[in-house]
C-alpha cells in the first residue's frame, strides 16, 4: 500500500541512518532557550559534534538546572543572556555573530503556567518567535532556521490516530493555542519573505518541529510528571498524578533533539524548499502510553516507592489523548527513534540516580547517554 505523507512537492528520500552529523562542525549555530532542559541538551550535543554555538538566553528558568549543574557555559563559543522579545538585543546578536543555523527553542513552555499568566505565554511564544523571524529577515544571509514548537500546537479532537503535518492548527489552552499561533506565524514569514520557491535568492530555509511529551536527566519545571516523580521519591512520599488516564507520545530528551540535527543536517547539506516546512518527532506508533504507565514503569525503575491518583474533576483541561504521525520525517528525513519505552524511563531514572543519590557528574551523565544514543539503531515501525 502506498504511504502518504504531507510535504510540498510528495517526494521521497531515501534513509540516512547514523548520528554523526559531520555538517555541523565548525558551524556557527545560535542555540535560543540554551539555558532550559531541552535547550542546554542540545548545546551538549552540538559541542560534541564541533559546532561553535552561541547562546541567546534568559537565565535558568529552575533552581537546579541543568545548564548550571552540567556547566553548559564552558561548551560554548559565547552566550547572551537577554529577552527573546528584545528585538535591538537579538538583532545585534544574529548581526554579530553570523549564524550559519538557528535553533529556536526559547519558549514559555508549560500548560499549566499558561493559565496563571496567558498574556505573557502569548507574548513569549508568538511574539518572541516573530523577534526571531524579523532579526534573520534583518540579517539578510543564507542560514538554517529550525523553530521548535511541539504536539500540542495541533487542534487536539481527541482523536486515536496522529496528527499530520498538514492537519489544522489549534489549541485549548493558552500554550497550545500560543505554540498554533507560532506555526501560523512562521508560515506567514516563510511564504512573505523567505518563500522557498525563491530559495535560490535569498538562501534562508525556515522550518518547524513539532515534538512529543519529553522526559530526561536534568528537567526541574514545575508540574512535569518526572520532575514531580523525582521529588517525591528522594523524599520518600508517594507520587501525585493528577491525570494518570491521558495518553501522551511520551519520548526521551534526545529523539526530538536528534530529529531537530537531522532536519537542520539536511538543510546544511542541500537547500531544498522541501525542508522549509513543518515536522513531526515522536515515538513509535503504539507506544504512547498513558502517564500512569508512566509513572508505573519509573517507580519500578527507580528501585521503591508508589503513585497515587490526585485528579479533581476542576482541574484545568489538559487534553486526553495526542498523538502524532513521524511517517514524513521517516520518508523523507530517513529518522527514527532509537529508544524503546522500558530504555527512554530507565535511561531517565538512572540520570537522577546518579546526579541525585550518588553524587555524579552531571555533564558526564547527559554525554553517557548521548554516547549511548548514537551507537543505537533505529527502532522498527511498529
Amino acid at each position: 500500500m502506498e504511504k502518504r505523507v504531507c510535504s510540498v512537492d510528495g517526494s521521497m528520500a531515501t534513509g540516512r541512518d547514523g548520528m554523526n552529523f559531520p555538517a555541523f562542525r565548525d558551524k556557527r549555530v545560535l542555540l535560543t532557550g540554551h539555558t532550559g532542559f531541552k535547550g542546554s541538551w542540545l548545546a551538549l550535543w552540538l559541542h560534541r559534534l564541533g559546532a561553535n554555538v552561541h547562546g541567546y538566553s534568559l537565565p535558568p528558568p529552575t533552581e537546579p538546572s541543568n545548564y548550571a549543574l552540567s556547566k553548559v557555559r564552558n561548551v560554548l563559543a559565547d552566550e547572551t543572556i537577554g529577552d527573546i522579545q528584545d528585538r535591538g538585543l537579538l538583532t545585534r546578536t544574529l548581526a554579530a555573530f553570523k549564524p550559519d543555523v538557528i535553533f529556536h527553542l526559547a519558549a514559555q513552555p508549560l500548560v499549566r503556567d499558561s493559565y496563571a499568566m496567558p498574556f505573557e505565554t502569548f507574548e513569549v511564544n508568538v511574539m518572541g518567535t516573530a523577534s526571531l523571524l524579523d532579526a534573520v529577515r534583518e540579517l539578510n544571509r543564507p542560514c538554517a532556521v529550525v523553530c521548535i514548537t511541539t504536539d500540542k500546537c495541533y487542534e487536539n479532537r481527541e482523536q486515536v490516530w496522529g496528527y499530520r503535518e498538514c492537519d489544522p492548527m489549534g489549541g485549548h489552552d493558552p500554550y497550545s493555542a500560543s505554540k498554533g499561533a507560532a506555526e501560523i506565524l512562521i508560515a506567514s514569514y516563510r511564504r512573505s519573505f523567505f518563500n522557498p520557491a525563491e530559495l535560490h535568492r535569498h538562501g534562508v530555509q525556515v522550518a518547524s518541529a513539532r515534538a512529543g511529551n519529553v522526559i530526561g536527566g536534568g528537567d526541574w519545571a514545575r508540574d512535569r510528571i518526572v520532575t514531580d516523580m523525582v521529588a517525591a521519591l528522594m523524599e520518600g512520599r508517594p507520587v501525585s498524578v493528577r491525570n494518570p488516564h491521558a495518553i501522551r507520545p511520551w519520548q526521551h530528551v534526545l529523539e526530538p533533539l536528534s530529529g531537530y540535527l537531522a532536519l537542520a543536517s539536511a538543510m546544511l547539506g542541500k537547500a531544498d524548499a522541501k525542508w522549509c516546512e513543518g515536522w513531526n518527532f515522536g515515538p513509535v506508533s503504539g507506544s504512547e502510553m498513558p502517564v500512569g504507565k508512566l509513572a508505573d514503569a519509573f517507580v519500578k525503575a527507580w528501585g521503591k516507592g508508589e503513585w497515587v491518583d490526585q485528579s479533581t474533576p476542576n482541574q484545568p483541561h489538559e487534553a486526553s489523548i495526542l498523538r502524532l504521525s513521524i511517517e514524513k520525517a521517516g520518508w523523507l528525513l530517513g529518522w527514527r527513534p532509537r529508544w524503546t519505552c522500558e530504555e527512554m524511563v530507565e535511561k531517565t531514572a538512572r540520570w537522577y540516580r546518579s546526579v541525585l543519590c550518588e553524587g555524579g557528574d552531571a555533564r558526564k551523565a547527559c554525554e553517557a547517554d548521548i554516547g549511548e544514543y548514537e551507537k543505537k539503531q533505529v527502532l522498527k515501525p511498529g
